[in-house]
Order: structure tokens, then sequence, then C-alpha cells
């Protein structure tokens, strides 16, 4: 009664032919060019622990010659590994939340995986390998009804890999002549030219490490938005006229989740300067809210007395 009911315990060869076939066929992997399975998802199905199932191995090693089982060499378990994601025991998994397996994993072909059914003495093991058998004749199956996509497949990754070198050289090319020429400072930009004057601010605007001011007549939140792309901890100062389109509750948004910024109202400058850590200035001819809806200029102000000038007279309007 007993040896019934442990048999009634083991799946039947066709449920695990049908219920594992699906999940077997995942499990198979190309290494060296031959179908394989890693110790640990073997031991998985025939459940015992990969340690167990490599010791059998051992002891019977004249059983598994070099085409029946190897040993993966470190850059074929980490490619293995990176396929391989959710193949992983629950004894692997232990193991790799202390730091991972203390040996590299063996890897079966068809023959060493019929031969371990062998070596096990296991009813599990031999009605498993009946499945694993199978789901190898249907991926030999799968490959030889589709040898003629696969070609074409590897035909088109060539040309893409040709396609990158050649798009490689030109980016080389395009990036040498940009360290060969220096950057000029002065940028003009004309009509409708919104996005390009924006990326242009924005670099600037992150240029700065510690503190940006601008001195703009009208701003408003389409000028935050740009001054937004800051890095972080940088501070803002804005001198602005009575007239502009900013209000408080504008500015306390803007600080909630880029601090820190301030305003404070200057009636003594017309154009618009923008100085970046109190090292470097522009002087630009529009102001940022409209910056490319006309033709207008950005200059970098080499000389530093003009710079010092400009933040002592917005000192000056601050203290007074």
């Amino acid at each position: 009664m007993a040896d019934e009911k442990e048999r009634d315990a083991i799946p039947s060869e066709t449920h695990l032919a049908e219920s594992m076939d699906p999940d077997i066929r995942s499990l198979i992997y190309v290494v060296r060019n031959k179908q394989v399975m890693l110790d640990s998802d073997l031991a998985l199905l025939y459940q015992v622990e990969t340690k167990a199932l490599n010791r059998a191995v051992k002891r019977n090693i004249k059983r598994f010659p070099d085409d029946f089982c190897f040993q993966l060499t470190d850059e074929e378990a980490q490619i293995l590994r990176c396929q391989s994601g959710t193949a992983k025991s629950t004894e692997e998994e232990k193991k790799d939340r202390r730091g991972g397996r203390r040996t590299l994993p063996y890897v079966f072909t068809e023959q060493g995986i019929s031969m371990l059914a062998s070596v096990l003495h296991s009813d599990v093991a031999i009605s498993v390998s009946i499945g694993i058998m199978r789901a190898f004749v249907e991926m030999r199956r799968f490959i030889a009804n589709n040898t003629f996509l696969f070609e074409k497949i590897s035909d088109v990754e060539l040309r893409q890999l040709e396609y990158q070198k050649k798009t490689d050289k030109k980016l080389e090319e395009i990036f040498k002549h940009i360290s060969e020429n220096e950057e000029t400072n002065q940028k003009v930009f004309f009509s409708g030219q919104i996005y390009d004057a924006f990326s242009l601010l924005v670099d600037i605007i992150q240029e700065a490490e510690n503190s940006i001011i601008l001195v703009d007549g009208y701003v408003d939140v389409g000028t935050l938005n740009i001054i937004s792309k800051k890095k972080a901890n940088v501070s803002v100062k804005i001198y602005t006229s009575q007239r502009a389109k900013l209000n408080q509750k504008d500015v306390a948004n803007f600080n909630a989740q880029y601090p820190k910024l301030g305003v404070e109202y200057t009636s003594s400058f017309h154009d618009r300067f923008l100085v970046i850590d109190d090292k470097k200035a522009y002087h630009i001819g529009a102001s940022l809210k409209d910056a490319g809806k006309k033709c207008f200029g950005i200059n970098l102000i080499e000389d530093m007395n003009i710079l010092r000038n400009i933040v002592k007279s917005l000192e000056k309007e601050s203290n007074d």
C-alpha cells in the first residue's frame, strides 16, 4: 500500500512531458555551439541539491566526457547569468545573497543529461529526463525548420554592425572637429530657432556650480522653466521689473522643487545679463522667455572688469 501511494505521488511520464516541456525549453542554452542545461536548473527539475547532483557526477566521472558535461568559464557564466536571470534554484538564490557560488557552474549536453538519470538512481530523474529529451528534440526540430530565418537574421545583424561602424567613424570625425575648433563666444539666433536658443540657454544654466544671477526685466514662468534646469543646490537671484509677470506664488512653487530662488526688482538695467558663479557673464539680446521668437544674440563678456561692475551695481541696488 505504501509503495502504491509513493508511485501515485510521482507524476506520470506523460503528465511531466505535457506540463514541463514549455518550461524545460526555456532552460536550454547554447554554449560552445552545444545545446546545454545548467546544473542548478537540472537539480531543481530532479528535486535534488546542486551539490548532490555534481557529487554524483564526480563519483561517476568516467561516464561524463567533455562532450557530455563541462564547466563554464568566467565569461561564459557571466553571459549565461544575463540570459538566465530567473533560472535559479532556491539553493542558488541563497548562495547569491551570501556572495555567489563558490565554483563556476557545470552544464550538461543532451547525452550528459541522459547519463545523469542513470547515476542519480531516482524515479523522478528518469521521468523528468524523458521530458527533457523531448524538449531537446523539439529544439533541434525548431532550429532545423527555421535555418533560413536564422541566416536572414544573421545577415541583418551583420549589416547593422557595418552601419554602426560607419556611424561611429562619422561621430568620431564630428567630435574631433569640435575639439579642434574653439567654440565662438558669440551666438546669433534667427526667428523660429526657439529650440536651439532654449538648448543653448539650458547649457549655460547648467554650467553653474554655485550661483546664477539673471537680470531680465520681463521674467515669467517660462523663464523659470529654463532656470529649473540648473544643478541641485545652485542658488538663483533674479533682478526684474515691477511689470514682470511673476508673482510670489510662482516663486514659492519653484522653490518647493528647485530651491533656492530669490527675486528683486530693479529699473536700472535695460539689457539682459546672465552671471554664472560670479566668474562668467553673458549679454543676452532678448528676454529668456522670448528666446528664439525673434532674431537675437548671446555674447560672452570677456572683460572681467565689466562682469565685476555688473555684480557690484546689483549688490549696491540690493543694499539700497
